[in-house]
């Protein structure tokens, strides 16, 4: 089915060292594209352009900072400088904790904002000039379950999520006229490096499993295919939609 395929296309991923990011670096280069990876540190970087090379496809690795806007100017357009165009963007970066002991603080409060949300931001921003002129784009955003679910000790993280949301919609509306569709998904539990410390013991595992109506976890893959999907021909017409991947845990707060 041609309409999924990604081949010839060159797509960016931010935070594509672990998890999420992984998952879905991997599934597109399955499905044919190119990829380039950013993060703050490079080894992890690394090992997975490897595996993306592996597969036969080609894959660059840069070391930015998204919450910073001239680190991300600089990381993009390296990657033009390397693939000639970014086709996708991926922003799968961010965070869910700080270092900070007062979660409430100043400090604590703009690290999570800057990197969750101005970061997101400052990227569409940095490719949308290419995809405009070409009249041809798709980004996706990653966001949570957090984004339309309220918990406690987490008001950075989820306020964040749902300003990003936001920030789909608005984004999907000013630049549909070019043709660039902008979507975000919504991951719920999936045990990735930012989740395990909730799901290390088996009781951690049976009350997170508790909240989920299909009563499981599932694997990182499921989000690299939903995300090839809305990076593919077959997505062409979806655009400012927000779809919760989580075996049907937000579907009573929708």
């Amino acid at each position: 089915m041609n309409e999924f395929s990604l081949e010839g296309k060159n797509a960016l991923i931010t935070g594509g060292g672990r998890g999420i990011g992984r998952a879905i670096a991997l599934t597109f280069a399955e499905a044919g594209a190119n990829v380039a990876l950013t993060a703050r540190t490079m080894n992890q970087l690394e090992d997975v352009a490897d595996e993306i090379h592996s597969i036969g496809k080609r894959s660059l690795a840069f070391q930015a900072d998204i919450s910073n806007a001239d680190s991300v100017r600089e990381m993009v357009a390296g990657v033009i400088n390397e693939f000639g165009v970014i086709d996708i963007l991926v922003n799968n970066a961010g965070i869910s904790t700080t270092p900070f002991s007062d979660p409430l603080s100043d400090a604590a409060w703009h690290q999570v904002i800057e990197t969750n949300l101005s970061g997101p931001f400052y990227c569409c921003r940095a490719v949308a000039e290419g995809m405009k002129s070409r009249h041809s784009g798709s980004i996706i955003n990653i966001s949570s379950i957090s984004g339309a679910m309220a918990t406690g000790g987490s008001v950075a993280y989820n306020s964040s999520k749902a300003a990003l949301n936001m920030m789909t919609k608005v984004l999907a509306m000013e630049w549909a006229s070019y043709n660039i569709s902008v979507n975000a998904i919504g991951p719920g539990w999936f045990e990735t490096d930012m989740s395990k410390n909730s799901l290390k013991t088996p009781e951690q595992r049976a009350k997170a499993k508790e909240g989920i109506p299909m009563g499981r976890l599932t694997d990182l893959r499921d989000l690299g295919l939903l995300a090839v999907y809305l990076a593919s021909p077959a997505a062409e017409w979806m655009t400012g939609q927000v779809i919760y991947l989580d075996g049907g845990e937000t579907g009573a707060f929708l």
